[in-house]
Parts: structure tokens; C-alpha cells; sequence
């Protein structure tokens, strides 16, 4: 893994602050506010979301820094479960600005071959500024090409195909249609949506497909089987903290200097991958001498696969590494 990723982060939002300087504020709030709506899925699907520079421009600054540190989160679990293994080509489908390649440049040394794909002219072009302003090779060396993503897209073959916040953008014949290219074409395939009950259905149903295509999944489920969750009960997402630059700050109109970012994945891979034996589903509860974590793990006789684990200073060291866990890491820590 790749130990400069606190420093991409750093240079994505500098390099965001170069690039979008002179945006008009209310031309800038009027894209975010529709962007929001669609984000949120209340705008038709099966069209692109980025229409202009301006939309574009606001995109970048109000979603670029929260999706790159989802992706980075998902592709960090894939990193865990094939710790030998690195991407040397990685094709980005619906990649706009260019977040999740930000995202495999700060997990990975490499790839030496980065495609990234969207049928937003503009999103493409300030991607391609981004990258020529980061100072990273792989990001500056990045193919960035138009494409329609949905229904007869064709990908080249590549050890990494990411999808990022996109299947929400697209009606379920060309959702389907996305996911089994990015099957076929890609050795690992991860797939991101936000952290909503119906962004994690849409990677309930990205996932089974994946399956049934012949890859496995390696993370974050612990399983191939099918996911424990009662549909309408609950939904499995995560967290990733991201910093808020000034710039960030002024366009999303808010004062904190950090905010969570929630977000659905799933990564499926068609060579060995050593999955989690368990995964914290939540946010560890810690109580006076006690840890309560919620985990998803391999079903096992009456067990649907989620069950709750106190952890008390009995425990010894598995207390201490309890206290000190996170919401999406492995169970039991590895050694």
C-alpha cells in the first residue's frame, strides 16, 4: 500500500483551490443545490449529471474530496485481503473528475495504465487539469476518454475496474448492463454508491451479479452467501472521515473542519483474496469495561451472519484492540 496518501489528499484539495478560484458563488451554490438533489436520487436517471463547466467546477469542489476518501476506504479493504497484489491498469467508469484514480494513486504505487471514462466532456477536461497539476505520474499519464456509461459499453480488459458513485445515475437495464462489463473486463471490480438503503441496494444487487459472474468477494463481506440483512430492517454501509478545506467549507455552506462521509461497497476479485473472518458493521459502543461490537461474519448453522460480541477486559488484549477498533475493520485484528 501506498504510504503517501494523507499527502494526495493534501494536494487534491490545494490543487482544487488553484483550479476553482474566480467560480461565481451563486452560480456555484445553484449547481450544488442540483447536485445535491441528484445525489440524493431525485432527478431522472440515464443522463448526465455534469452539464457545464460550472456544474462541473461545483462538483469538484462540493463531492471530489468525500468520494475520493470512500473510494480510498473500499480500496483499502481490497488492499488488506491482496496485500501482494498492485493494479497495473485500472480503468474508471463514470470517473468525471477523477476521484477514484486520486484514490488508486494514493492506495497503490501505480498503475502504470489508468483509462478513466465519462460522457461529461466537461468533467473530463477538469479531471485532466487536475491531474496535470498534481504532480503524481500515473495521475498526469491518465487516458481520460468520452464514453456513454450505460448499455453497450464496451471497457478494455484491466486488473482494476472502479465505479464510483454512478449506478445510482442509471436506469436498472444499464445499471445491469455496467456491472456485468465491469465483471468481465476487470480482475478485481469495486463498486461504490453512497451510504443510503438504496445505495446499498444497488450493491446488494452489483454484488449477487458479480458473484454469479464467477468472482469473489474479498471485501468487506466475510462471504459469497447472501447478505444477512432483512431488506427494509436495515442496510450495510461505512464511514470515512474527510477534511474540509476553506474552499470546501464556503461551497457546501458549513463550519466544521471535518465531516463523515457514508458510503455502500463492495470488491470482488477473480484471483485469491484473504477476506476478513469478520466485519464491524458499526460503530464500536464502549462502555466502562466494555466494548459491544456489531460484526457480519461467514454464516454458520442457525447463524444468519450477524452477531454481537462483548468484549470485556477479561479479554486481555482482544479488549484493548476492541477499544481501539473502527466501524468497517476486520474482527479479529490481524497479527
Amino acid at each position: 500500500m501506498n504510504a503517501s496518501a494523507p499527502t494526495t489528499a493534501e494536494t487534491l484539495r490545494s490543487t482544487l483551490g488553484g483550479l476553482l478560484d474566480g467560480l461565481p458563488p451563486k452560480q456555484a451554490a445553484a449547481a450544488v443545490e442540483r447536485l445535491i438533489a441528484s445525489y440524493r436520487g431525485q432527478t431522472p436517471t440515464d443522463a448526465p449529471v455534469l452539464r457545464d463547466r460550472s456544474d462541473v467546477a461545483a462538483y469538484a469542489a462540493y463531492r471530489m474530496p468525500a468520494t475520493f476518501e470512500a473510494v480510498r476506504a473500499a480500496l483499502d479493504g481490497l488492499a488488506e485481503a491482496a496485500p501482494d497484489w498492485t493494479p497495473g491498469s485500472h480503468v474508471d467508469v463514470g470517473g468525471g473528475t477523477g476521484a477514484a484514480t486520486w484514490a488508486v494513486d494514493a492506495t497503490w504505487d501505480g498503475p502504470r495504465e489508468t483509462t478513466v471514462l465519462d460522457w461529461a466532456e466537461p468533467a473530463l477536461a477538469l479531471g485532466k487539469e487536475l491531474a496535470a497539476a498534481s504532480g503524481s505520474e500515473v495521475l498526469r499519464g491518465a487516458d481520460w476518454r468520452r464514453a456513454v456509461i450505460g448499455s453497450g459499453l464496451a471497457l478494455p480488459d484491466a486488473d482494476l475496474v472502479t465505479v464510483s458513485y454512478v449506478l445510482g445515475e442509471l436506469t436498472p437495464q444499464a445499471r445491469t448492463a455496467v456491472v456485468a462489463e465491469a465483471a468481465r473486463a476487470g480482475q478485481a471490480v469495486v463498486l461504490i454508491e453512497p451510504g443510503t438503503p438504496e445505495g446499498y441496494l444497488r450493491i446488494r444487487e452489483a454484488r449477487d451479479q458479480l458473484i454469479a459472474a464467477g468472482l469473489r468477494v474479498a471485501a468487506p463481506c466475510p462471504h459469497d452467501g447472501t447478505c444477512p440483512i432483512e431488506v427494509g430492517q436495515d442496510w450495510c454501509h461505512f464511514s470515512a472521515r474527510v477534511s474540509r478545506s476553506s474552499l470546501h467549507r464556503r461551497v457546501k455552506g458549513g463550519s466544521l473542519p471535518y465531516e463523515d462521509e457514508k458510503f455502500s461497497y463492495v470488491a470482488a476479485t477473480r484471483f485469491p483474496a484473504e477476506r476478513a473472518a469478520f466485519r464491524i458493521t458499526r460503530k464500536p459502543q464502549i462502555r466502562k469495561g466494555l466494548v459491544l461490537l456489531e460484526l457480519c461474519g461467514p454464516e454458520s448453522g442457525d447463524s444468519a451472519g450477524l452477531t454481537r460480541v462483548n468484549v470485556t477486559k477479561r479479554h486481555g488484549d482482544l479488549y484493548k484492540a476492541a477499544r481501539d477498533a473502527d466501524w468497517g475493520q476486520e474482527w479479529p485484528p490481524s497479527a
